[in-house]
């Protein structure tokens, strides 16, 4: 028991420290408290900019406990332009609170827990979320009715389902920024892509949407219309583990790459096959949690470990029978690394998520910021990460 309280004051300690710094690492900051903990977080489209603030929305998703059904919750957020709001204003705010600048749109009744939200660069109105299951789910946002979210509602009805896993495919997931193609990865070893090329115009109109017709009835079924199902384009085996997580070089629709527990990074290439175009074994010592390409040179990757390190790697050195090292090793984590991700801004910068903490390095290994990031239950939120993320490389 002494241990264990000790172990929360630390925390408290840690929180009023960031707490007191909040003016010198942010321009602006805005606190708004959910019921439920949220498992990911993504910025979409911004849609109006203004004198000293800008619109933009905010998906988010509820992990709840049953009592009422998962959901995922678009909202429209005001974000502060950089170097406007007074330092006095931002230091102060009541963490029970809900904060004026987050206004929820629309509530979509989501069939099980949300793992992952990720948004298509090609449509603004376009999202596909995993859940504890072998299907990705693709939702036009602007189709779906809002929902209420509660006890007894029936599910709404996603407007694609993404088929093509053979086990659950939880947490690995990914648009193409240079084409209309979703990559996802699951239990089954497999990294599964699709192209949703043809199915974009047909989620324009309203009226299509199967979840058009579900907008507020509480039975188990929203509608008649059944979500259109998807086959995918192609389905690459080269993992012996649990796919973790996947990404797409920036510059094609035909190049991504994976990572998974078995501390494998693979590189592959839809216009040779579905076997690995490179494969770089013992990656890291541990599972490989994360992976991201680097945006501004597509030559750099960077992975994540459960061995607490992160590696970044250049492809050019990676050899076809495995061979290659990293070309930069950081270690200086403490516990597993859980995310990890490049500026969009600056090539020399990246950002990691490990426990309860978001660091944030340059490429000569240079650790400029440590941040608490969990929430008073410990639950550990995606969202979060990448709101630090955005903030610290401005």
């Amino acid at each position: 028991m002494k241990e264990r309280g000790g172990s929360r004051a630390a925390v408290d300690e840690r929180y009023a420290q960031w707490k007191s710094l909040i003016p010198v690492l942010y321009d602006w900051f805005a606190n708004h408290n959910l019921v439920w903990p949220s498992l990911s977080c993504r910025w979409g489209p911004q849609f109006e900019k203004a004198t000293y603030k800008n619109r933009q929305r905010l998906y988010l998703s509820e992990q709840t406990d049953g009592s009422v059904p998962n959901t995922l919750v678009i909202a429209n957020c005001e974000v502060v332009k950089p170097r406007v709001a007074a330092a006095e204003h931002i230091s102060q705010f009541n963490e029970e609170a809900r904060s004026p600048f987050v206004k929820k749109y629309k509530t979509i009744v989501h069939p099980g827990e949300v793992n992952r939200i990720r948004e298509l660069p090609q449509n603004s109105k376009i999202i596909a979320t995993h859940t504890d299951s072998p299907d990705v789910l693709v939702w036009d946002v602007e189709a779906q009715p809002n929902r209420h979210a509660v006890l007894g509602a029936s599910e709404s009805r996603p407007d694609l389902i993404l088929t093509g896993h053979q086990e659950n495919a939880e947490f690995a997931l990914a648009m193409c920024p240079a084409e209309p193609y979703v990559l996802s990865g699951g239990k089954d070893k497999f990294v599964v892509l699709w192209s949703i090329q043809d199915h974009i115009s047909a989620l324009g109109d309203s009226s299509s949407s199967p979840g058009a017709s579900g907008s507020k009835q509480s039975g188990k079924i929203a509608n008649e219309k059944e979500s259109p199902k998807v086959d995918p384009r192609g389905i690459f085996h080269g993992h012996d583990s649990t796919v973790e997580d996947v990404q797409f070089c920036p510059s094609s629709a035909q190049e991504f790459c994976s990572v998974g527990d078995d501390a494998c990074l693979i590189l592959w290439d839809a216009r040779t096959g579905t076997d690995p175009a490179v494969k770089v074994e013992k990656a890291h010592s541990g599972d490989v949690h994360c992976v991201d390409w680097n945006p501004l040179d597509v030559n750099y990757i960077l992975t994540g470990s459960a061995d607490n390190s992160v590696r970044m790697w250049d492809r050019r050195n990676l050899g076809s029978g495995g061979a290659g090292s990293p070309i930069h090793k950081f270690e200086g984590h403490k516990a597993a690394v859980l995310c990890v991700q490049a500026c969009q801004d600056n090539i020399l910068l990246f950002c990691t998520l490990y426990a309860d903490m978001v660091a944030s390095y340059d490429v000569f290994g240079y650790l400029f910021a440590i941040i608490l990031v969990s929430d008073c239950s410990g639950h550990l939120t995606e969202h979060l990460f990448l709101e630090v993320l955005q903030k610290m490389v401005s």
